[in-house]
């Protein structure tokens, strides 16, 4: 079951794309993306305050909310290219997090069956569960794979006497076999969880988790480009799962378990536009904004902007598609060719 609008927070939508009702299937039939808001910290091991991240990041923008969002890079407008409805918010209930996670994941399903890419709001990161199984069950179980940036593996199996919390849901997205272990690619990991335990299981399950280490030794592109590699191998779709922690707490202090050390606003940036650009991305949420701490609203303006990275990638991607010249990134600005 889901609202209209923001659970916590003003009445509006992404930006001010159109509303559309997901129990009326007319109302986003045309869709090429529906927004949906996930106001859900019932998973928090830490700092509360997630369940305020969507409607931050629906409001985060100094430009008028008008439905139009040019990008300088891409030259595409994707809230205008791309038939992008708002279903307003899920409800769930923080101290019910099993029935939560299940009303989630029959939206998100409801979505993906319409042939629309759901685009997910969050909340912390036991939304990734029912977010990526709603899409597996459409693409096919297995058939899907997820690249996931964060600064934690979130492989813990039962943490605080839950088999749900923001620290497992890829552990139980593994288990159920919605995703292959051996086609799950983890970008940014850093500190000091998970144990040598829950990394042997990980190891196990042939999971490719990029430590910061090794990211800033190699180079986030080619990083990018290997992990790429292994997710278009023998899965139809990627789903995309951003938790902001994995850039430096300095870029994105609104989130609850910061992490020092991690990548930059402007590589993680880069890092979505290539994948919604490069990958045929079947899904996408965006997790752990929590607004209580968050200065400047710096973080929820970064969620936002990874949102419209991704919806315009997207739109550059169906273009060239079409025909046309493929996009040269280092086209100057003022080239109209």
């Amino acid at each position: 079951m889901t609202r209209y609008g923001p659970m916590f927070g003003p009445d509006i939508t992404f930006l001010g794309v159109p509303p559309c009702t997901l129990s009326e299937p007319v109302t986003y039939v045309d869709a090429d993306v529906v927004i949906l808001g996930a106001p859900f910290d019932g998973g928090t091991s830490h700092r509360p305050g997630t369940r305020f991240g969507p409607s931050a990041i629906r409001q985060a923008c100094y430009l008028p909310h008008d439905g139009s969002r040019p990008s300088l890079a891409f030259r595409v407008d994707a809230l205008k290219d791309l038939r992008v409805y708002d279903a307003g918010d899920v409800e769930m209930f923080s101290g019910d997090i099993e029935r939560s996670l299940s009303a989630l994941e029959e939206a998100v399903h409801a979505v993906a069956r319409a042939g629309a890419i759901p685009i997910v709001l969050g909340g912390d990161h036991s939304i990734a569960l029912p977010d990526a199984t709603g899409v597996a069950r459409q693409h096919g179980l297995g058939r899907v794979s997820l690249v996931h940036f964060d600064a934690h593996a979130d492989t813990g199996d039962i943490e605080f006497g839950s088999l749900h919390g923001h620290g497992q849901p890829m552990r139980r997205l593994i288990e159920s076999g919605a995703v292959r272990g051996d086609r799950f690619l983890q970008i940014g990991l850093r500190g000091y969880w998970p144990g040598p335990e829950t990394l042997s299981w990980m190891a196990e399950q042939r999971m490719r988790s990029y430590e910061m280490t090794e990211v800033v030794a190699r180079g986030l592109d080619e990083c990018l480009s290997e992990a790429f590699a292994i997710a278009t191998d023998e899965c139809e779709g990627v789903f995309l799962s951003v938790d902001v922690d994995v850039v430096d707490p300095g870029m994105a202090p609104g989130t609850g378990t910061p992490e020092p050390g991690g990548l930059t606003s402007r590589q993680l940036l880069d890092a979505v536009r290539r994948v919604c650009y490069e990958l045929p991305v079947v899904g996408v949420d965006v997790v752990e904004v929590a607004p209580p701490y968050d200065h400047a609203d710096i973080t929820a303006y970064l969620g936002n902007r990874v949102v419209l990275e991704a919806l315009s990638a997207i739109a550059r991607r169906r273009r060239d598609a079409a025909g046309g010249p493929p996009w040269n990134p280092t086209q100057p600005l003022l080239d109209a060719r």
